[in-house]
């Protein structure tokens, strides 16, 4: 899971993961005034300091190890160890805070990850349309934008399916095994 500050990467790993997730979550403190903008959040707390951490089996034999990375700048740093060897990834995306998410989109483009977006609609506000959200976002056709609740088990297990299936499609219409 990757996107910009405050967008709901902690709560939905949390909310899908089978285990006791890992977190770890740090308060807020006044030293980080000027690198953690809280517009659009300002009841946030806490913030992700390494990574969130969970696990979900989607068959006998399939298990996804869930990351999420940290949101800010400052942590960037992290998303290399995260994300190697994932077979896809989840860009968790606010349509208060769209511009936020450029970061996650051009880190997973650049390194040949197949992704989709996840708008998390906040108390069931779908501001805009999925078609609105791919081109203010400049996404290519085939990237997945799907709707979700971070908050909700369902929401969030539909997210990882959609990812799943479009991972699997993309590699058998490479001629690659299926996973």
């Amino acid at each position: 899971m990757a996107g910009g500050f405050g967008v709901g990467k902690t709560t939905l790993v949390g909310a899908v993961s089978e285990i006791l997730p890992l977190s770890t979550e740090e308060m807020l403190t006044d030293a980080g005034v000027d690198s953690d903008p809280i517009e659009g959040v300002e009841a946030k707390t806490t913030t992700t300091v390494a990574m969130d951490f969970g696990r979900i089996g989607i068959a006998e034999d399939v298990v996804l190890y869930l990351f999420g990375t940290p949101g800010q700048e400052r942590f960037w740093f992290l998303w290399d160890e995260l994300a190697l060897g994932a077979l896809g990834a989840v860009v968790l995306a606010d349509t208060r805070r769209l511009a936020d998410c450029f970061p996650s989109l051009d880190y997973f483009e650049k390194n040949g990850t197949p992704f989709l977006v996840a708008v998390n609609c906040f108390d069931g506000d779908q501001a805009f349309s999925v078609d609105s959200v791919r081109g203010a976002l400049d996404l290519d056709s085939h990237v997945p934008v799907v709707l979700c609740d971070a908050r909700n088990r369902d929401s969030c297990k539909q997210v990882l399916i959609e990812l799943v299936t479009y991972v699997m499609q993309r590699r058998l219409a490479r001629g690659a095994r299926p996973m």
